[in-house]
Order: C-alpha cells, then sequence, then structure tokens
C-alpha cells in the first residue's frame, strides 16, 4: 500500500518540508491579489509555486539564472502590454508578485531566503494598497505568523524542528512585540498615507456623475454598505431619507451629466426643525458627499471631513476637493422641509427645458397632446407633474432590477411607450424629458433613499442598493420640487426606504433558506464588527491621539508632546531590552547548555568526553568507565542522540530526560562501582 499524504509530510528530508510549507505562506499572501491583478499574472505565479513544489518532492535542479530571466523578461512584456507603464501601483504590485515567485526558483543560499523574506513582508502590505477590511487583515496576520515560522525555521538549522514548534517561536515572538506595536498605533503621528500615486484613489464606485438607462440598476445589485448615519435627536421616517448627490441637468438623448457651473442662486430656505446627524461614508472614486436633503452649508453647522475640504454647489450638491479614497466622518444638521432654488423665472432655467433635437420623438407627441388637453393647457407645474403620476400609476408600469437593455437611440420612447418596465432611473429620467416636453424646468437627481432599520447601537445602514434617482421640478413661487416618480409604481419602495432585494449567492442563499433569521443576524454582528473596525482602526485620526494625550494628564497637547510621549516610550523600552539582555548575557543555544551540563555530570564520576563530542560518544564513554552500572545513563545518552540526529526526530529535549539523568547520575555518584 502506498504512503498517505500525512506519511509522506513526515518522510520528507527537512529542506523539502520547509520550501513547501514557505512557498504555501506565499501562495497564501498572493490569493487576495486575484481579485486585483492581471489573469496571467496570477497564472504565472501559480505555475512557478507549483514547479518549485514539484522540485521540492522529486529533488529535481533549480532552473538555470537564464531561464529565470527570460521568464521575467516574459513578465515584464506582458505588464507593459496591461498596464502600458512598468511603473505605478498595479504594474508595481504586478512585478513584485512575479519577482516573489520567480525568487523561490533560486533558492540556493540563505542569502536568498531572507530575500524571500523581506519580498513576503512587502507583499504582505501590498495587500492593504486595494482593502483595509478585517478579512484582509485577518488574512494577513496569518501570512505574518507563516513567514516568522519560517523564518524561525531558517534559524534552526540542526535537526529536524517540526513546525509548530517554530510555529510557537514565532507567535510567542509576536506576542512580546504586541505591546511595542499597540504603542506605536497609538502613538505615531498621523501624517497621511506613507505610499500612493496619483489616481491612486481607492474605494468602490458608488454613484456616478453621470447617468446612464441601467446605471443605478446595477449598484441595486450591490449590496454592500455605502455609508452608516445616526441620528443624534430623532430619526426622520424612511420616505424622508433621501440622501443627495449627483444633479444631473445635461441631456444628449442617451446620458445625463451634471452641469459643469450651475449658476449662484439665493439661499434656500429651511423650515420646520434641523436634524442633527453623523454619517460615516465609505470610500468611493467620486468627490460626490451624498448627504440628507438638505444639508445646511451655513459655516456654523456646515459638515467637516479630515482631510478633505467640503463645499456645497449650488445645486445643493456636497462635494469634496477630491475623491474619498478613504472612510470618512463627519456631523451634519439637515432640515427636511425647505425650499431652494429660485422663486422666479430666470435665464439660467431654460437650460432645464432643453432636449436634444430628433430624439424620443413620440414621447414628445405624447407629452404634447397632453399639453393641448384643456385642463392643461394653463397648468403649473404641480398639476401636470401630477398628470404624469396618475399616468404611471393607472397603465400597468412594472418597476423591475431586470427590465432589459435599452439600447434603442429612443430609449425614453421604448420605456415611456412600449415596454414600461424599469427600476428607478428609468422613471426618473423619463419623467424629466416628459415635464421638459411641457415646458417645466426638470432636473434628476441622484443618490440613496431609505436605509436598513437601525442596529442597536443607533447606526442606520445605507448600502449602494439604496441607490436611487428621482426628479426636481422647478415651481414659480416655490423653487425646486422633489417628485419621486418611483412612488407611483412602488410606493413601498420609499415608504419602506427599501430597494429590491438582489439575488443571493449560493451560501447566501442557501443560509437564508435554512435560517433567515440567523442570516440576518450573522450580517447584522458582521457589520457591526466592521464598523467598529472602522471607528477605531481605520479612523484612528490625529484628533483621537490628542485626546488620548489629555486622558494621560496633557494640556493641550501639541505635535511636540506626542512626540515627547513616543520618544519616552521607546526610550524605556530600548532600556527594558537592554536590561533583559544584561542579565541574559549567559544566555547560549540550549543544546549547547544541555550538553555542557551533561558533561559536567559525567565529570563528576570519573569520565572524560569533550566539548564537541556527541551524546554517542559520551555513551560509549559511560560504558567504558563504568561498565554495566552506567548502561541506564548509556542507554539515555543514546536516546538522546536519537532525539538530536535522527531523521524523524525532534531537535527539543524535555525536562523529564534531564532530571531522570540527573538522578541517576546522582545515584552512582552515590554508589560508586
Amino acid at each position: 500500500m502506498g504512503l498517505s499524504l500525512v506519511e509522506r509530510w513526515r518522510h520528507l528530508p527537512r529542506d523539502a518540508r520547509d520550501t513547501l510549507f514557505q512557498l504555501a505562506v506565499i501562495g497564501w499572501t498572493i490569493a487576495p491579489h486575484t481579485a486585483h491583478l492581471a489573469p496571467w499574472c496570477i497564472a504565472l505565479a501559480a505555475v512557478i509555486l507549483l514547479v518549485r513544489a514539484r522540485l521540492a518532492f522529486s529533488g529535481g535542479n533549480l532552473p538555470s539564472r537564464w531561464t529565470l530571466v527570460a521568464v521575467l523578461g516574459l513578465a515584464m512584456g506582458l505588464t507593459l502590454f496591461t498596464e502600458r507603464t512598468l511603473l505605478g501601483k498595479e504594474a508595481g504590485v504586478t512585478m513584485l508578485v512575479v519577482l516573489m515567485a520567480l525568487k523561490t526558483l533560486e533558492l540556493r543560499a540563505r542569502r536568498d531566503a531572507m530575500v524571500v523574506f523581506l519580498l513576503g513582508f512587502f507583499l504582505v502590505l501590498t495587500n492593504f494598497l486595494y482593502s483595509q477590511s478585517p478579512l484582509v487583515a485577518a488574512a494577513m496576520l496569518v501570512a505574518v505568523w507563516g513567514l516568522l515560522t519560517a523564518l524561525a525555521l531558517a534559524h534552526m538549522p540542526v535537526g529536524l524542528p517540526g513546525i509548530a514548534t517554530a510555529g510557537g517561536v514565532a507567535a510567542r515572538t509576536t506576542l512580546w512585540g504586541l505591546p511595542v506595536m499597540l504603542a506605536l498605533f497609538l502613538l505615531f503621528p498621523r501624517i497621511g498615507p506613507l505610499w500612493g500615486l496619483p489616481g491612486d484613489a481607492g474605494g468602490r464606485t458608488g454613484l456616478s456623475g453621470s447617468l446612464s438607462l441601467g446605471g443605478v440598476a446595477e449598484l441595486a445589485n450591490d449590496d454592500a454598505i455605502a455609508m452608516r448615519v445616526r441620528f443624534v435627536d430623532r430619526a426622520p421616517p424612511s420616505d424622508a431619507l433621501y440622501f443627495r448627490g449627483p444633479v444631473l441637468s445635461v441631456f444628449d438623448g442617451r446620458t445625463w451629466t451634471r452641469d459643469p457651473r450651475p449658476d449662484a442662486v439665493p439661499a434656500p430656505e429651511l423650515l420646520g426643525r434641523p436634524l442633527r446627524y453623523e454619517v460615516m461614508l465609505e470610500p468611493s472614486r467620486l468627490a460626490a458627499v451624498p448627504l440628507l436633503e438638505l444639508t445646511d452649508g451655513d459655516p456654523s453647522v456646515a459638515p467637516q471631513a479630515r482631510g478633505f475640504d467640503l463645499s456645497l454647489r449650488p445645486d445643493q450638491q456636497w462635494v469634496a476637493d477630491r475623491p474619498l479614497d478613504a472612510r470618512i466622518r463627519l456631523e451634519a444638521t439637515a432640515w427636511t422641509r425647505h425650499r431652494h432654488g429660485p422663486l422666479q423665472a430666470t435665464v439660467a432655467l431654460r437650460d432645464d427645458v432643453a432636449l436634444p433635437p430628433a430624439r424620443n420623438p413620440r414621447t414628445l407627441q405624447w407629452a404634447a397632446e397632453l399639453r393641448r388637453q384643456a385642463a392643461y393647457r394653463e397648468a403649473d407645474a404641480r398639476t401636470l407633474a401630477a398628470a404624469v403620476l396618475r399616468h404611471i400609476r393607472e397603465n400597468d408600469y412594472t418597476y423591475t432590477l431586470t427590465p432589459g437593455v435599452y439600447e434603442s437611440a429612443d430609449a425614453i420612447d421604448d420605456f415611456w411607450l412600449d415596454r414600461r418596465q424599469g427600476f428607478c432611473e428609468h422613471f426618473a429620467t423619463a419623467f424629466v424629458v416628459v415635464m421638459r416636453a411641457l415646458d417645466v424646468p426638470a432636473r434628476v437627481v441622484t443618490g440613496y433613499q431609505g436605509a436598513d432599520p437601525a442596529t442597536v447601537d443607533g447606526w442606520f445602514i445605507v448600502r449602494q442598493s439604496n441607490a436611487h434617482a428621482w426628479a426636481e421640478i422647478w415651481q414659480a413661487g416655490e423653487g425646486w420640487i422633489r417628485v419621486d416618480p418611483t412612488a407611483a409604481v412602488a410606493p413601498e419602495r420609499v415608504r419602506l426606504g427599501r430597494s429590491l432585494v438582489p439575488s443571493p449567492g449560493f451560501v447566501a442563499g442557501t443560509l437564508n433558506n435554512v435560517n433567515p433569521a440567523l442570516a440576518a443576524q450573522l450580517r447584522a454582528l458582521w457589520e457591526r464588527f466592521d464598523q467598529r473596525w472602522s471607528e477605531w482602526v481605520l479612523n484612528y485620526s490625529r484628533t483621537r491621539q490628542f485626546d488620548l494625550l489629555e486622558t494621560l494628564g496633557v494640556e493641550a497637547p501639541s505635535w511636540r508632546d506626542l512626540a515627547f510621549v513616543l520618544a519616552g516610550l521607546l526610550g524605556a523600552v530600548s532600556l527594558a531590552g537592554a536590561a533583559w539582555a544584561l542579565w541574559d548575557r549567559h544566555r547560549q543555544d540550549p543544546w549547547l547548555r544541555l550538553q555542557r551540563r551533561v558533561a559536567e555530570r559525567l565529570a563528576q564520576l570519573g569520565v572524560a568526553v569533550a566539548a564537541h563530542d556527541p551524546p554517542r560518544t559520551r555513551a560509549a564513554a559511560v560504558r567504558a568507565r563504568l561498565g554495566t552500572n552506567g548502561e541506564t545513563l548509556a542507554r539515555a545518552l543514546e536516546r538522546l542522540d536519537h532525539a538530536r540526529y535522527a531523521a524523524a526526530g525532534r531537535a527539543a529535549v524535555d525536562r523529564r530526560w534531564w532530571r531522570q539523568f540527573r538522578a541517576e547520575a546522582a545515584r552512582l555518584s552515590q554508589h560508586p562501582h
């Protein structure tokens, strides 16, 4: 019968076993890059690691340096082809992954192994360029433990130390270093990212600065968290949770975009009681900051985000000075009852009536026929909007995530008069086109609507699936008025603030079918943990550092105080390390110490041995000097020799062996032969 996998592992030479373990750690470290790098890079790295594993099993020769140079040249060419450069984040990480894999094919000396370790630790850091989630952090903690274990194995040159033994050394070393790492995390000055290139904004895409039919529906299939919101005094009803994002007023017949330079308008009129709230926004590749309608821009209550300059456009959209490449947390004040925009007609409002010529002619004809009716010839914007909404309610329109693709150049015609199936952006864009055809200024607003119910600690979760599009129409004497056409066909979408639920994955779907309550509870637990991670780790800022110094008794802390505390702490740690080294200066290799102690015991019995004699030589000397009386002692030394040098043995010997040896030596010294 053939050997099992475990038995084959136990019978592998040490070099092969250590190499396979190291390859597994490298593969684990590279794995998260699968979602970010070109497929050829991951495939090439996998092939190289598999080839190196086969060589470790078979004991074959490593490839020549010219072969490695050829593969490296191929990788550089493919990188240049896919990334169009050899610089930048993606190109740099791609080459690092390839170099890491290739370096395993030239592990000929200890120096090569050290290079692999250093590359491995650097590769761990690159994973955080793409994501800083708790899952990535946990995976990289395992990777660091594996690299430290491999490093410990490399510093155990004799015998066959077990991976568990080396892993324990790595774990203990990490635990000893945790206080120092924690102190550096808490006190090291927050001076911004230590690496990064222009245009390397991280995060999800989220809302866009433009809108084509189907764009919001794609977001609605994404159940990721877009933001978290917590209200200080009271929470508004779900149908008031409109988070205003990009305002789109320019239409080319297919795509809606923002007005690059909106005209100045009067300050909004804020009505009723204000709402104070906190919001934590996830990273995005856009500068748009979706905040509750209508978040005031008065300097006394305007939102502020550390590291970003926020400003309020005339169309009441909040924007940052650069893409939101990090999670931000801010406090703001909003008025859900308000008036904004000009109260009387202006020249600029004519731009919000413009429509591209010769596009969607049937919809324009439908609007013209409505306008010719006696009841609507002189109707105002509100009356016309009510008529259009009534048409939606009474003509079998369907609200769906899967309306199909509207590819026609006259997509509004196809939706409004033929298929009548769509998501919120279909209803909003068609409504705005109809209102403009009725000579009413109108525009599209995108953002988020609704949220999951508040968690135990009061945070509402707004997901990408809450992405929404609605309309604004202009009414003389009132300004811009929000109209949500989706409410006419799917009132529960707005009333409950919950979007259509996308199809879950296999695992989530199975768990939902078996125990929906458990699935919801696990999801809520994970999201709460992710929020804590964001608050206390990712968003640990300079302000919190200064708050910590105040807690420690420092009044009006500054950068100098922070530097003094950090320097003092590091100095104390250094002195403690020096004191430990001074106290432990006589410490040496446990094996050498054991050998010396054995030699001292044997010398007391009159058995002369050299310091370099292995245990088997000492066993022979015991038999020659003590005869049969020393047989027990000699066998103990042979067991020690086997434990130290046998192919399947272990380098470590437990204390019980030494106690038994010492007791037998003491017995012989009391009863000499």
